[in-house]
């Protein structure tokens, strides 16, 4: 099998962060939506909420469709619908407009990150956990840049600086169009290459313990969103709560965490095709455990430590979670990218309504409290086959 293709994977990830620096953006810009529009806590969970649902529902139902009939302008598609949210965004002038316009930048993501996956797998020459670790790590970096970047131009403007982000929209458009003739001639030959192959390197595992395994994948993805949903949410809220930092700085804080994201996201890919993606998924969720629970104990500095290094060690599992689905059915690619990515979305949304809920009633650091427990659900990990030894047993 000839080796990956460079160029593309890191294209698409290029086009990744640009995606998912737009859309950051809408979380970024919480603390100025609830003072100009005197929302609460539980508003606030209702706005991701109306974003991370959209992306939820629809992933996996676009990834189905594309399965069976790959569409490679989608992804100019996606980003166009962003674009669209981008623009009511900066101009809603209501609490419905802005749930709206949430709306519709999480449909551009329901129909980039699979139709993406997708793109990334054609052209991984074999290293699966690489490539979706290249392709992840520009999402990670771009939800990074997006509190930054608001810091520094929404903040002094207000809402209507949104408006500005439209130009990273469009170069975003004209990048996926070229990735999209790319992938239009790989469909072709992927299509003529899986017909004259016929299997198509599944392990052999009976339909109930292929189940049974992506039950066990969806639970640790719903511990990892659970609690980063808490982070990417209300951190910001909180440091200024406990610790009386201003905007602006609150929003550097949240940078230096999603940086850290990036960083185990990009370290996480190889470390699974070396290692075995089991063992990865098993320390990302487990292994951030004691971290968690001493968070909520910790003065500013100990609370930038800590969330930098749960940043790091949670994140380094989200390629691999995806990569060992796609491994049990390598033709159902796209939906199950858009299951996983989109349960991830829309229990990041289920949590961020909840949380909020909890913050306005016992305060922020009490939420914290509550979440610190869900790594230990990394213990079913255990439960998890590797399936490189599978395929040793089945041949």
């Amino acid at each position: 099998m000839a080796g990956p293709i460079y160029l593309i994977l890191w294209s698409m990830c290029g086009a990744h962060f640009l995606n998912d620096l737009l859309q950051s953006l809408i979380s970024a810009i919480f603390p100025i939506l609830k003072d100009s529009y005197h929302l609460d806590f539980t508003q606030i969970g209702i706005l991701a909420l109306a974003f991370q649902i959209t992306a939820s529902l629809f992933q996996p139902a676009v990834g189905m469709y594309t399965d069976k009939h790959p569409t490679p302008w989608a992804l100019a598609v996606g980003m166009g619908s962003t674009l669209i949210g981008l623009v009511l965004l900066s101009t809603a002038g209501s609490y419905y407009a802005l749930m709206f316009a949430a709306a519709m930048v999480g449909t551009g993501s329901a129909i980039f990150h699979p139709e993406g996956s997708r793109v990334v797998r054609m052209a991984s020459g074999g290293k699966l956990g690489t490539a979706q670790a290249i392709f992840q790590v520009g999402g990670n970096f771009g939800q990074a840049a997006g509190p930054l970047l608001a810091a520094f131009v929404i903040v002094p403007i207000g809402q209507h600086g949104v408006i500005w982000f439209a130009g990273v929209a469009l170069l975003a458009i004209a990048v996926l169009l070229w990735i999209g003739r790319w992938y239009a001639e790989r469909v072709k030959i992927e299509g003529k290459r899986a017909r004259a192959a016929g299997a198509d390197g599944a392990p052999d595992l009976s339909r109930n313990r292929v189940i049974f395994i992506i039950s066990i994948l969806l639970i640790m993805m719903f511990s990892k969103s659970f609690y980063t949903s808490s982070l990417s949410t209300f951190y910001t809220f909180y440091l200024m709560e406990k610790f009386q930092l201003t905007l602006r700085d609150s929003q550097l804080y949240l940078f230096l965490y999603m940086a850290s994201v990036a960083a185990g996201v990009y370290f996480g890919g190889p470390l699974g095709d070396r290692f075995g993606r089991k063992y990865i998924i098993w320390f990302s969720i487990l292994g951030a455990l004691p971290f968690t629970l001493a968070l909520p104990y910790a003065n500013l500095w100990g609370s930038a430590i800590l969330t930098v290094i749960i940043g790091f060690i949670m994140s380094s599992s989200l390629s691999q979670i995806v990569v060992y689905a796609m491994e049990l059915s390598p033709r159902r690619t796209g939906m199950l990218t858009g299951l996983f990515l989109g349960f991830a979305f829309g229990m990041s949304g289920i949590a961020a309504v909840a949380l909020g809920k909890i913050a306005d009633h016992y305060g922020l650091t009490f939420v914290y409290q509550i979440c610190s427990i869900t790594p230990a659900i990394g213990v079913l990990c255990w439960f998890l086959p590797e399936l490189s030894q599978v395929r040793k047993l089945t041949r």
